[in-house]
């Protein structure tokens, strides 16, 4: 299958409302639930007919007051408040393509991703914004919206809300972007105003995803809308198995920025459900006196979250009657949370497993059939198989590299043919870099994850990225990154340094590092060696480093 063939394609099976793209999603459930809470965040919620008027002002503006033009790429760097599905769903109107953007990214990643991307507009978090400040005249960005975390709440609450992260808090840091205007402003001066529709259909590409593949490249995954309904659809599947009730409120802690939680809540979305938007997870004081407001009935999330709330005493102590699903991705779910979960909520976690080229849902535990340690199967209209190095299909039980197949398989990489060839087999697999196996009855498990990836609480990170950056200061003379078992986070980031000058402290490093990498790719260890294990071609050896 040429690239121009991947994600242009919805499966007629699965497409009973005649989805063609992330809009329709969009319309119909704004009209079939227009009465119904759609989002909530800081005690604020909106109707799917608020959010539809919200989204329209934002279109109105993009099509209105700036030279932008379907296709154009829009980067949106929120954490999970209203602004976002309201900008993204605004953006897409517009015909925009969204390119989804980690707030907690440095000026280096930026710079990178809004370059390679050619991004032209820019919604971003003040509390944030001073990092944007540094790289935005090296863009191509020509228009750059800022909000803060209340400002769709109504006048009391927003005020009180943005003056205490500004003033009491203090977690906006100071930042000048001239020509910036205030995104609420410009949704106030639109709103009641209509857009010119746009249509789309499944071959045009809806978001560009970054992700860094094993490589360490950071490259952007084209994903059309065609792939994102047929995920959602897939999973959608697999979820309705669960009582009818599960979605009427969700809570959704995960980034909307990341594949695994955006797709999700598509979901949530198309089943009229109420997605309940929480902010900042780290804080789980403030998290666990959240969910007391809440007769939740469905939980997104991973690990380590599930493990951090299942040890504070407040969690135990919350009313569960309700509740009928937990899903669980962007990370392996070891057994002992898996039990502990259990034992707090009464409740199984339904495990998943995907990536960003996959939109990102291969293959999931079904909700009455879970088994602890396995991935389940393949959703609905999805091929997989395993392979070996040659690329032969090896027989159940035998491990190998898991493939895969099906409508929510990326377009490609963003201007990088060469690596989107790369990916796919000789006959159009997707080759994930997971070594799996299938057993007789089509369950899949996942046996050890591309050798050198790491992932700390649910992200990725790069072990050359994080080597290029340390090897950067002239006190490192060669370095090597591993993933190491951590508690609180799955896995954390371990240096390994040979130093050129021996006045090189860990925490000199560290700092150094922090500069330019996010603080989840930040080595938590670092332990200077005489020398690195290689191999006789000069390879850096990390099997023996984690060994």
């Amino acid at each position: 299958m040429s690239q121009s063939e991947r994600g242009s394609w919805i499966p007629e099976a699965l497409n009973n409302n005649g989805y063609k793209s992330v809009l329709d999603v969009f319309e119909q459930s704004c009209s079939k639930f227009k009465d119904q809470p759609a989002y909530s965040s800081f005690g604020k919620s909106i109707s799917f007919a608020e959010l539809d008027k919200l989204a329209d002002a934002f279109a109105y503006y993009l099509q209105n007051s700036t030279s932008l033009q379907p296709g154009d790429r829009i980067a949106i760097q929120l954490p999970n408040i209203l602004q976002y599905p309201v900008t993204l769903l605004g953006a897409l109107r517009a015909g925009l393509i969204v390119v989804n953007t980690n707030p907690l990214y440095t000026p280096r990643e930026l710079k990178h991703q809004f370059i390679d991307a050619q991004v032209k507009a820019l919604v971003v978090y003040e509390g944030v914004a001073n990092n944007v400040q540094q790289v935005l005249e090296h863009t191509e960005i020509e228009y750059v919206l800022t909000t803060n975390l209340a400002d769709l709440h109504g006048f009391v609450s927003r005020h009180l809300i943005n003056n205490v992260v500004k003033y009491v808090k203090k977690m906006i840091p100071e930042f000048s972007l001239p020509g910036a205007i205030s995104l609420r402003t410009v949704i106030m001066q639109n709103y009641d105003k209509k857009p010119v529709a746009i249509s789309k259909s499944a071959s045009d590409i809806a978001v560009l995803q970054y992700t860094g593949g094993t490589t360490g490249v950071s490259k952007g995954v084209m994903l059309t809308h065609g792939n994102l309904v047929s995920n959602m659809l897939q999973a959608a599947e697999v979820i309705s198995k669960a009582p009818g009730h599960w979605k009427d409120v969700v809570i959704a802690p995960l980034p909307l920025y990341h594949i695994y939680a955006f797709t999700i809540s598509l979901i949530v979305m198309e089943a009229g459900g109420l997605s309940v938007l929480i902010a900042n997870p780290r804080d789980i004081p403030g998290f666990v006196k959240e969910l007391k407001k809440w007769k939740f009935t469905g939980f997104l999330g991973l690990n380590t979250l599930f493990v951090a709330l299942c040890n504070k005493e407040a969690f135990k102590q919350l009313d569960f009657s309700h509740f009928c699903l937990t899903i669980s991705g962007g990370m392996a779910l070891t057994h002992d949370c898996a039990e502990l979960w259990s034992k707090t909520t009464g409740l199984e976690i339904m495990e998943g497993y995907g990536l960003t080229e996959t939109s990102p849902i291969v293959a999931v535990n079904p909700v009455k059939d879970i088994q602890v340690g396995t991935i389940g199967m393949p959703v609905a209209e999805t091929q997989v198989r395993i392979i070996d190095s040659q690329e032969a299909v090896l027989p159940p039980g035998e491990a190998g590299e898991l493939c895969v197949f099906g409508p929510q398989v990326m377009k490609g990489y963003w201007q990088n043919e060469q690596a989107s060839s790369e990916s796919f087999t000789v006959d159009g697999y997707l080759k994930t870099g997971d070594i799996a196996t299938v057993d007789t009855n089509g369950r899949l498990t996942i046996v050890d994850r591309a050798k050198d990836l790491i992932i700390v609480s649910g992200f990725n990170v790069y072990p050359n990225e994080v080597e290029d950056i340390a090897s950067s200061n002239p006190k490192v003379l060669e370095c090597a990154a591993i993933g190491v078992k951590d508690d609180s986070c799955g896995e954390k980031v371990k240096l390994f340094v040979v130093a050129s000058d021996p006045s090189l402290q860990v925490e000199e490093l560290r700092d150094y590092c922090k500069i330019q990498l996010a603080k989840y790719k930040v080595p938590k260890e670092v332990e200077f060696v005489k020398e690195l294990p290689k191999s006789n071609v000069g390879k850096v050896l990390r099997r023996m480093l984690r060994e």
